[in-house]
């Protein structure tokens, strides 16, 4: 099921598989900004990576007891339908709770609500995780929107850079499979203001970026003032990434809450890096804001 945002300034088509947004239209230029899911190049929008971040080693994980197998990169929000709970105009909440589906892959009770809302030139995403169950537990959470580019046929990749709104000397952490690498880091650059796009860009991966200073990421066209910009504060790690090896369709940044497991780590999940603990009855919130600018 789709529904569709609007406001003067957007057009958004949200889908209920998985809870993205699959589509943001600016209209005075009708710029697509969200990628297409290719599955020959990679197959969602905009999605939420719950209730862990990146990979768990050997794809197993030991939870009350149980042993789970097969436990896919970036958990099961991504691929799962979600309820309608209401919309109008300019936002739409949906829901999901757990069920048999879930309940194979992760046994906790909870409730996790989506809510879409449009503001002028913004796209607020608000994600808000209920424990439901008869006690604590742990999770992960991130966001992964990939924005389309070029913006129009006139332009390519090259055509584009990564922005932070002040000087940043970014370190990041190392993955190897998926996983993170202990007291291994690489500095992006010395006092940069962002990154060119090409081929060349995403060879080595993830950019996995920690301790930033910066308010705002952004991805811009060279020349001209059209670009995303992602409110980044309160989130301690913001990750860039697109296919390798490539001149990019598609550009992500990250804003996520937790890492993936340490190449060294437990398969117990209460040794898991985690972005919260809640206990019974009580909830946990965050918001990623996607301005699409002019």
């Amino acid at each position: 099921m789709e529904f569709t945002l609007e406001n003067d300034i957007l057009k958004v088509t949200v889908t209920t598989r998985g809870a993205q947004a699959k589509s943001v239209v600016r209209k005075a230029d009708g710029v697509e900004h969200i990628w297409c899911a290719d599955p020959e190049v990679w197959g969602f929008h905009t999605p939420i990576l719950f209730p862990y971040c990146s990979n768990v080693k050997d794809q197993r994980l030991e939870i009350r007891g149980q042993v789970f197998e097969n436990c896919n990169g970036h958990g099961f929000y991504r691929n799962i339908e979600h309820k309608f709970v209401s919309c109008d105009e300019t936002s739409v909440v949906l829901e999901l709770t757990d069920n048999e589906q879930t309940r194979k892959l992760w046994p906790y009770a909870f409730r996790l609500v989506t809510t879409f809302t449009l503001e002028g030139d913004t796209l607020h995403h608000t994600l808000t995780v209920e424990n439901t169950d008869n006690e604590d537990f742990s999770f992960g959470i991130g966001y992964h929107p990939a924005f389309a580019i070029p913006f129009d046929g006139a332009h390519t990749a090259r055509d584009y850079e990564i922005r932070f709104d002040s000087l940043e000397t970014p370190l990041c952490r190392v993955f190897e499979g998926g996983l993170v690498t202990p007291d291994k880091t690489f500095c992006m650059g010395t006092n940069i203001r962002g990154m060119d796009i090409d081929e060349n860009t995403f060879s080595i991966g993830s950019y996995v970026m920690t301790g930033l200073q910066s308010r705002t990421v952004g991805l811009f066209e060279k020349g001209t003032s059209r670009g995303v910009v992602l409110g980044v504060r309160g989130f301690p790690y913001v990750v860039l990434w697109a296919k390798p090896d490539m001149l990019p369709p598609f550009v992500c940044i990250e804003p996520w809450h937790s890492l993936a497991t340490p190449t060294n780590g437990s398969y117990k999940w209460e040794e898991k890096p985690h972005a919260a603990t809640i206990a019974p009855g009580a909830d946990w919130s965050t918001t990623l804001s996607m301005s699409f600018v002019r």
